[in-house]
């Protein structure tokens, strides 16, 4: 997932997503591609505007895309 690899590339907004996720380093590494892993990802960007709009510039997506993709795994 892209995403994650984006809020990976940043020290301090990877180790946020790890401190609000409650992951480790390591479990992330081992649920990197289960589905709670992908929503946590885009409740993180859904829930922090800031991260989001850069999020969605960085990858060239529409921010709405990220919030749809967010809704299409809620269901």
């Amino acid at each position: 997932m892209e995403a994650l690899g984006w809020i990976l590339a940043d020290e301090r907004r990877a180790q946020r997503f790890l401190d609000l996720t409650g992951l480790s380093p390591a479990t992330l590494r081992a649920s990197a591609a289960s589905a709670a892993t992908h929503r946590a990802v885009l409740d993180y960007l859904c829930a922090h505007e800031r991260d989001l709009l850069e999020a969605a510039e960085a990858l060239s997506l529409n921010p709405q895309a990220i919030a749809s993709a967010r809704e299409g795994l809620s269901r």
